[in-house]
Order: C-alpha cells, then structure tokens, then sequence
C-alpha cells in the first residue's frame, strides 16, 4: 500500500454551526452571469473560452471540451446548491477516524489539496447559494485537522478533507487512506492544483494514492485570475498531456476555476452534479 508521509496541509476553518448568513455574491447565480456582455459570460460559464484564441491551430480544442453542458444544463445544476424548505445545505459532521465518519447513503464526492491552494475559498464558492453554510477560510495553514461533512438535501454529501503541504496533522494519513479506500459511496474525488504553481511534489504523491486506490479523480485548477492567461494555457496542456499520459483513473479535462471571479464555478457545479447522478446530461459527457 502506498503510504503518503506526513505532509503538511491547509486546513480550512469550518464552523460548525451557523454564524451570521453571509451575503450571496452577486455572480453567484447564473441569473445575474446571463446579463453580462457575451465575452465576460463565456469566460465564467466556459472559462476555457478566453484561452481559446492563442491556442495553436494543431491543438485539438475538443480535448479541452468533454465537459460541455448546455446553458440550461447549468442552470439544472445550480437548483441543486440552492436551498429551499424541502432541500437543506449545511454542514453534517466532522471525522478524525474512518469509525467517526457519518453513515450516509447519498454519493459523495471529497476535495483535496495542498496548502493554500485555495480549497476552502472554493466550497464556499460553491455554496454560495446557501449563505448560511459558514465555510471560512483560514489564514494559518493546517488549522482543520478533521474531514468534514457537508450534505446537500438527499442529493449527495460534499466532504472537505485535510490538506497535504504545511502543518498536516500527525495522523493524516491514518485519517485520508482509510477513507478513500473504504468509502462504498465515493463517487469522485477532486485534486486541486494551484495555477500560478501547477503540479508540486506533494500533488503527484496525490496522484499517485489515487491511481493505486483506482479511484475516479478530476484535476481542478484554481486561482486563475491570479495566472496569466500564457502561463495558464501553458499549464492547461501540460496538464492534458500529463492526464493522457500517466493516468488512467482521471478525467481527462482539466477544470478552470477562480472563487474570486466565480470563473469555471457554474462548470464545477454542473459537473458535481452529474457524477453524483442528479443530472441527467443530453451529450457525450462522462
């Protein structure tokens, strides 16, 4: 069995009951995306879009597009992260042991990454339609030490687990690979990587778990409004050549996101949405 070494990790501070409900960011919902000028609306929905006019004419850009939803297909998914009085968003439980972790049915998907990679910033994000789920981030790495729960309605469970990189709690591992070895219910898990930094070190030790455990994964990179749009698409095809080429259990396109400018959150959405079999999609998607 792979054993992954203690290695350090940003923890997010979640709270675990709500505090004061936060007010919804005005591109968290589609609605208001679909009033923007049709460039700025497709470099959010789409946020490969905006890469598309430098890429070179022998690239095939399909290979960038497995994941195409329609707009209407996006706004299916958003009903999934809007609360309502028969469809609750908040947080369940926290876990240090795989004995600890709650017993539910719903798919689950879990997100992992390394310190300050920004995957705190981007669940709440994704549930920026449901304000009152308090997700907050944390400015001391390695601050969470436990795996935390979120259930959406019925729908699916979204676990956020302790990072890798800076300050990782001493049981880590003890904690993570019993976990994704073990959890009949996980349906995907979500590897983050950090735009301005592209795959580390402690990421490919990730990687690697993740094809040795044979689990489903998805490489989603973050902060890209921090990235300039050369060294993104730099990262964006070495990233497909790396997927292609030395894995076999991941998707094979990369996601694009920025919690800051909302950029690829409809995409995540949509996507978390349809692996956890709430979405029916009409195309090819897988």
């Amino acid at each position: 069995m792979l054993r992954i070494k203690a290695l350090p990790v940003l923890q997010t501070h979640i709270s675990c009951y709500p505090l004061v409900a936060q007010r919804v960011h005005q591109l968290a919902s589609i609605k208001h995306v679909s009033m923007l000028p049709e460039r700025r609306r497709q470099s959010l929905l789409y946020p490969f879009s905006s890469l598309e006019e430098h890429l070179s004419s022998q690239v095939n850009q399909e290979e960038f597009k497995i994941f195409d939803p329609s707009l209407e297909e996006l706004r299916q998914a958003e009903t999934l992260f809007t609360p309502s009085s028969k469809h609750n968003i908040d947080y369940s439980n926290s876990a240090v042991r795989i004995d600890h972790v709650p017993v539910l049915k719903q798919p689950e998907v879990c997100f992992m990454g390394r310190s300050n990679v920004g995957k705190s910033s981007l669940i709440r994000a994704l549930f920026s339609l449901a304000p009152e789920v308090d997700v907050r981030v944390s400015k001391t790495p390695g601050h969470t030490k436990k795996l935390n729960f979120f259930t959406v309605g019925k729908a699916f469970t979204l676990v956020d687990m302790p990072g890798y990189g800076h300050n990782a709690p001493r049981d880590f591992v003890e904690m993570v690979e019993p976990y994704l070895q073990e959890r009949q219910n996980l349906v995907r898990t979500f590897l983050l990587v950090d735009g301005g930094a592209g795959l580390q070190k402690a990421d490919l030790v990730a990687v690697e778990m993740c094809e040795e455990f044979n689990l489903p994964y998805v490489l989603v990179v973050t902060k890209i409004d921090r990235t300039r749009q050369g060294a993104l698409l730099a990262l964006a095809l070495q990233l497909r050549d790396f997927i292609k080429n030395q894995t076999s259990t991941c998707f094979p396109q990369p996601f694009l996101v920025s919690s800051v400018q909302f950029s690829g959150i409809y995409l995540l959405r949509c996507f978390i949405a349809h692996v956890t079999g709430n979405l029916q999609l009409n195309a090819k998607q897988s």
